[in-house]
């Protein structure tokens, strides 16, 4: 196994699906503490349905850069979903809702009407689910990869302390001064960013899994919020490492194997963190 495992580090492509595979899970595991705690989890179950139904229109009108279209349309609808979702009749649960159920239909209607794929089910499955098409990464999607995950981890760094004050106490960061709507629209505009980033690793259903699980996992074996987003880091780019290694051997798809070994380190980490008494 491991003689295989050499002869497949041996190829550039297998290289760079790891490198993309380690920051895309850094990048999502920083903000999903922040997601979790203001419990806006299933934001990003509803960002990478619209990033779907973008990556439909893009397929339609045959863009060689699909990220081009897919990345604008999914921050304007995260911006949309933070800056309207309270302040209208259709409160924010129910906004989630409908954009989800909709880009998700909307973007399956168009792959059918207007696909000129012989496998349209094959297609649809991959990028629901993800597929080993992290594995045909160009090395202008690695960089571009690469570039978006440094600076959604400077982003984060540098408004660490802002992005802590409106996840805890939102009033009352408004109440000192900070501009608290400005660092809510930072957050999704990065969220989206991930949302986007994270559909060539683990498919547009599993994203979530991607970001929530290691924040969970996190808060069951700590309760300080630099501990658990550290820790929720490590554990996301080991979980992403092992994934993508234990697929390659074993032939499964990348993002279900990535989000199993995810789900398996959240039990370890509730049993660790019942036996610690942290969850109590």
């Amino acid at each position: 196994m491991i003689e295989t495992l050499m002869i497949y580090l041996d190829h550039t492509f297998v290289r760079y699906a790891i490198i993309v595979g380690v920051l895309i899970a850094l990048s999502s595991s920083l903000l999903g503490v922040t997601l979790v705690l203001k419990r806006f989890s299933f934001i990003g179950d509803g960002l990478s349905h619209v990033a779907f139904g973008a990556m439909a229109i893009a397929s339609v009108l045959n863009l060689t850069n699909k990220m081009t279209l897919i990345l604008p349309i999914t921050i304007i609808c995260a911006v949309l979903l933070l800056r309207t979702g309270q302040n209208t009749r259709i409160k924010g649960d129910a906004a989630i809702a409908m954009i989800s159920v909709g880009a998700l239909a909307f973007g399956y209607l168009l792959m059918n009407l207007f696909s000129t794929s012989s496998n349209l089910t094959g297609d649809v499955c991959s990028t629901l689910f993800g597929s080993m098409s992290i594995l045909t990464l160009t090395r202008w999607e690695v960089w571009l990869c690469m570039i978006l995950s440094v600076i959604v981890v400077a982003v984060f760094v540098i408004f660490y302390n802002k992005i802590f004050a409106v996840t805890f106490d939102e009033n009352f960061a408004k109440a000192v001064g900070t501009k608290a709507d400005v660092y809510n629209l930072l957050i999704a505009v990065v969220i989206a960013v991930i949302i986007v980033l994270a559909m060539n690793l683990v498919g547009s259903l599993l994203i979530s899994a991607l970001v929530i699980f290691p924040a969970l996992s996190a808060m069951r074996m700590f309760k300080n919020f630099l501990s658990v987003t550290i820790f929720s880091a490590i554990l996301s780019v080991i979980c992403a490492f092992s994934g993508i290694i234990i697929s390659m051997l074993t032939g499964t798809p990348v993002g279900s194997t990535i989000v199993a070994v995810d789900v398996f380190a959240f039990l370890i980490c509730s049993l660790i963190g019942l036996i610690k008494g942290v969850g109590k």
